[in-house]
């Protein structure tokens, strides 16, 4: 199987696809505007991916990058391609494609009172079987807050940075935090 990363914007071919996706994928409170994703995936440290296999359209990934970090802020599968080992083609990609950036990423904290913990579980492993360590960091955004994995350890003034520019007066509405 062969995985191709397309970059995407309004007028792509699957773009109504990734939004589709995007609003089923990601809980509402953990979701960016779509028409702010797309707007600024137009900036040259912003990757808006289309996820590829073998030509058929399967997903999307968001990556916002700065110096030497950058943050995975979406991945997701399409239903129907999820179990086959795609998503970790796809991830293999994007690292590939980011060799010698620290790539990290927010998931859901392990809250065994959580309704999906089970699929919170089943996410971390996937990431750590797919070369992602839990780090010692949380980040918050607005009124969620995250535990972090990654490739290499991520500076809090480096996030906060890389928000700043991304996010520019809205990104008082993000943090992230050492946890040890």
């Amino acid at each position: 199987m062969i995985i191709t990363l397309k970059r995407i914007n309004m007028f792509s071919k699957d773009y109504r696809n990734i939004g589709r996706l995007y609003r089923t994928a990601f809980p509402a409170d953990e979701r960016a505007p779509m028409w702010l994703l797309a707007m600024k995936s137009g900036k040259e440290n912003v990757d808006f991916w289309g996820i590829y296999a073998d030509g058929k359209w399967s997903g999307l990934a968001y990556v916002i990058s700065e110096g030497s970090a950058s943050y995975l802020f979406y991945l997701a599968l399409s239903e129907n391609m999820r179990g086959r080992g795609i998503g970790s083609k796809a991830l293999q990609s994007i690292l590939i494609h980011y060799e010698g950036q620290r790539i990290f990423l927010a998931l859901e904290q392990l809250d065994d009172s959580a309704n999906n913990f089970e699929e919170r579980q089943k996410r971390r492993k996937f990431y750590m079987r797919n070369s992602l360590r839990p780090l010692p960091l949380t980040i918050r955004e607005a009124t969620v807050t995250y535990d972090v994995m990654g490739t290499g350890l991520v500076k809090p003034e480096e996030y906060e940075s890389m928000m700043k520019k991304y996010l520019g007066a809205a990104s008082r509405l993000v943090s992230m935090n050492i946890t040890e």
